[in-house]
């Protein structure tokens, strides 16, 4: 069981940061995510819930009446406390017996997938451990969420390649309907089709899932394909594409030229715009090693990229992949205050990222992003990087 991996990795990160004990806390996690919950949970919650593991091995959960059969079946904990009026009892005397002097909780100004406590359930908390010393005790669990969510584990970074392998495969059944005539929606509803036929999920909101452009009239960004714009000889047709498969992510860019009448490969103008994109992130990729701070990776491709004419793109190089298409802490991103402290992580092996990048040309964007997992010598690509245009 996937839970079980990520329970012993995060209490030996406990032993490593020196934290006594890791304590997930929530409710309605049908409504509210807490992003860490299904890293170390069996199933959700409705009532307030509480899980803790120690630095020493203990694992607990806490539950509500009829939240804790998938709990106690999953036996990934060395009890299953159960209540019925109220958690707090409960909560105050299993946190005595454990006495931990530190605690994390999930809280961070930066990291979204470490910022699972709501306000509401951040003064439960709180109100549950008056009179206590484990108010006192609580500690952001950033850096432990970080490194669980992080650090992938073997059948993570399995389920991970295996639903690339899955979106490489749909670009190429895509491929034959990117000829003229063809309307971003109907590429749009075609690849939404095929998620449907296979049962998968999506990496990001479905209203935007793929991002389809065609040509220099489509707008760039996350917005939605249109049904006016369509494709004409001449277009670069630029699709951002991610699925999810058994609870882990792709995030890919490719991009298909459709040639004139008695041409045989793009124009010069756009083969140098996509050798620089792509160059740019095998580059990136060359300084993307454990050790290595995010914005240092997203320096480099920023040097690359201009360097060979064009201007900055306005986001980061890349992101974390794995539950999410957001995944994780460290970005791959410039020291911008929207990001916060993201960019200043240190890379770590294990960690999948994107690479990604474009640049605007008369023909429509010209973008690429490619998935690599972070090795103890650098990185490895997940799937074959497109480093020239798919004509058609």
């Amino acid at each position: 069981m996937l839970q079980r991996e990520k329970i012993e990795q995060a209490i030996g990160i406990l032993r490593e940061l020196n934290v006594d004990a890791w304590l997930l806390y929530a409710r309605e996690t049908s409504e509210i995510n807490e992003p860490a919950w299904g890293l170390v949970a069996p199933a959700g919650v409705v009532w307030p819930a509480a899980i803790i593991l120690t630095a020493k091995g203990e694992r607990f959960a806490i539950t509500g009446k009829y939240d804790d059969a998938a709990f106690r079946d999953s036996g990934l904990y060395n009890d299953v406390l159960i209540y019925t009026q109220g958690i707090s009892d409960t909560l105050r005397s299993l946190l005595s017996e454990l006495d931990p002097q530190s605690i994390g909780i999930n809280f961070s100004k930066s990291n979204v997938a470490a910022d699972g406590l709501t306000y509401g359930m951040f003064l439960q908390l709180h109100e549950h451990l008056s009179g206590t010393p484990y108010a006192e005790r609580l500690q952001s669990a950033d850096a432990i969420v970080s490194r669980v969510r992080g650090r992938k584990t073997a059948s993570e970074a399995q389920r991970i390649r295996a639903a690339i392998e899955t979106t490489v495969k749909l670009f190429a059944e895509v491929t034959p309907l990117v000829k003229v005539g063809a309307s971003e929606r109907d590429l749009y509803d075609f690849m939404q089709r095929r998620v449907a036929e296979l049962g998968l999920g999506y990496a990001w909101e479905q209203a935007g899932n793929p991002i389809v452009n065609s040509g220099p009239a489509s707008a760039v960004g996350h917005g939605p394909p249109t049904t006016n714009i369509r494709v004409e000889v001449g277009h670069a047709v630029h699709m951002d594409f991610g699925i999810k498969q058994d609870e882990y992510c792709s995030d890919l860019q490719r991009m298909w030229y459709v040639r004139r009448l008695g041409e045989t490969s793009a124009p010069a103008a756009l083969r140098k715009a996509l050798d620089a994109v792509a160059k740019t992130i095998h580059e990136g990729a060359r300084v993307l090693k454990p050790g290595v701070e995010g914005w240092r990776v997203d320096q480099r491709a920023r040097e690359v990229i201009t360097g060979a004419g064009y201007p900055e793109y306005q986001h980061a190089f890349g992101h974390q992949l794995g539950r999410t298409a957001h995944d994780g802490s460290t970005l791959l991103g410039p020291r911008w205050a929207r990001y916060v402290d993201t960019p200043y992580g240190i890379v770590e092996a294990g960690q999948v990222y994107t690479l990604e990048l474009g640049v605007v040309t008369d023909a429509g964007m010209v973008a690429l992003e490619e998935d690599v997992i972070v090795t103890d010598g650098g990185c490895e690509f997940l799937e074959e990087p497109q480093t020239k245009w798919w004509v058609v």
